[in-house]
């Protein structure tokens, strides 16, 4: 597989690295670049060729669009005049649908949608992807697989893909800031910032660890450990009473909402 990745951010690095260790060659990946110090690192630490876009795309079967959102029109009517007819064209960007990337593509090029999230970088992530019209099985699979390359991918509906947005895309944020806020109030409590993170984010991750092996749901998982009258019961009616929940809830609307609102041109 021929791959030009386009925008080597932390995402796009973090691609690229998982890429590279599911056994693809330094050799066949391109990177286009516009900071020089940028490309100019990631050439030293991977191996890897970077160059200008029209040339990273040549000969390309696939490739991976990591920009900004308002950047990603202006980089495929860039690149269309010399990509292959079947080179796969996949986004990473926030609320682009795969509607708006055809119209600025040769037509019946193959396109996808992806919303990955930050975990990405050590393997742990978690993408959603949508196929475009003239995208067939086999391109899908070619996606499912790099993505799978930096940890697991479903496939859903493109109208799916702002609401996957707000709960996997962002999630990872939410969870930092329920982290920051345990060890926040942990501090205040008197215990040693150090201490409070080493507290907070093995409890966090043991619970995910909890949930994912056993299979159970949150709730059981939960209840099992908030009996009658007691300290964790106590927590969460102080919870519930705060409205953290609906809060959460509204939170991902508004995530949702946003996400929409970046796929819609702009005057």
């Amino acid at each position: 597989m021929k791959i030009a990745l386009i925008g080597a951010g932390v995402m796009g690095e973090s691609l690229l690295a998982g890429i590279l260790r599911s056994g693809i060659s330094p050799a066949d990946i391109n990177i286009a670049e516009i900071r020089a110090p940028r490309a100019a690192e990631l050439t030293e630490r991977y191996g890897v060729t970077c160059s200008e876009a029209h040339a990273a795309v040549t000969n390309a079967d696939t490739v991976l669009l990591v920009v900004k959102p308002q950047d990603i029109a202006g980089v495929l009517v860039d690149i269309s005049p010399v990509l292959d007819p079947n080179t796969l064209i996949i986004s990473l960007a926030a609320g682009i649908t795969t509607a708006s990337m055809e119209a600025n593509l040769p037509t019946g090029q193959p396109v996808a949608r992806v919303m990955p999230n930050t975990p990405s970088l050590v393997d742990q992530g978690m993408a959603g992807i949508s196929a475009g019209t003239n995208c067939l099985d086999v391109h899908l699979e070619r996606a499912v697989s790099l993505m799978n390359s930096v940890g697991r991918s479903v496939v859903i509906p493109e109208d799916l893909q702002d609401s996957l947005t707000a709960v996997s895309g962002s999630g990872p944020a939410y969870i930092f800031y329920v982290i920051e806020s345990m060890v926040a109030a942990a501090v205040e409590l008197g215990i040693t910032r150090e201490m409070a993170t080493e507290l907070v984010v093995q409890t966090v991750f043991g619970a995910a660890t909890l949930i994912k092996h056993t299979g159970d749901e949150a709730q059981i998982l939960r209840e099992r450990v908030s009996s009658p009258g007691g300290v964790t019961v106590a927590a969460i009616n102080s919870l519930d009473e705060q409205g953290v929940r609906e809060a959460f809830k509204v939170a991902m609307l508004a995530a949702t909402i946003r996400s929409k609102e970046l796929g819609q041109p702009t005057s």
